[in-house]
């Protein structure tokens, strides 16, 4: 997994006082924790531009003084009116203790529903997971080739031996709806064609929320 460095600088500090100050200079608190004790540290807010404002994943590499520590991203708070980053948690890394991250989701392949004029929903663009930092993946790469109208895929139907995801099973990855233009056509699946077995077909309709922490 890609790795973006931000440079910080330890706060001896942390009141409100303290913290105001620091966010009226433009620079953003934060805090790591997983190591021995938690570090309390600033960065100037620029330096989350290709942490944050980006759709992939990424681990982060702080420099705070001499000590450079492994983490991840674990939350940050945003300002409601000015989207300003406000605070910023992380998490340190280890190479046998399991983290939880979110992990884009990329679409290939054209269901077979959409051929038949459906449309391809998609309801994660990111999918949370628990890994040790080495089975980490970039992506999550989902092919719906075999989805016809009607099909959805689930979080149950995407299997790794390196990660577990933070989702029930019949969380709803993607999904091939019917759309107006097929409807007034009378497209559907072809009663000549074998029917192709997806998992999908078997569970539940409801759509099931993302689990949360």
């Amino acid at each position: 997994m890609k790795s973006v460095t931000i440079q910080g600088t330890k706060r001896e500090s942390v009141g409100k006082k303290s913290t105001k100050a620091l966010r009226d200079a433009e620079l953003v608190p934060c805090v790591v924790y997983g190591g021995e004790q938690p570090v309390n540290f600033s960065a100037q807010e620029k330096a989350f531009k290709n942490l944050v404002y980006t759709p992939d994943a990424h681990t982060v590499e702080l420099k705070i003084g001499d000590e450079t520590i492994a983490a991840v991203l674990q939350d940050i708070q945003f300002h409601p009116i000015t989207d300003k980053i406000l605070h910023a948690d992380f998490y340190q890394l280890a190479d046998d203790k399991p983290v939880i991250m979110e992990v884009p989701v990329r679409i290939t392949g054209r269901a077979k529903g959409v051929v038949a004029g459906g449309v391809l929903r998609q309801s994660f663009r990111k999918l949370k997971l628990k890994a040790i930092p080495a089975n980490l993946p970039d992506e999550i790469v989902v092919d719906v080739t075999p989805l016809r109208i009607g099909n959805k895929l689930y979080v149950g139907d995407i299997k790794s031996e390196n990660y577990t995801f933070m989702h029930p099973d019949n969380a709803v990855v993607a999904a091939v709806k019917m759309s107006r233009n097929a409807m007034k056509g009378g497209a559907g699946t072809d009663d000549d064609e074998e029917e192709t077995a997806v998992p999908a077909t078997e569970s539940p309709d409801a759509e099931a929320p993302a689990a949360t922490e």
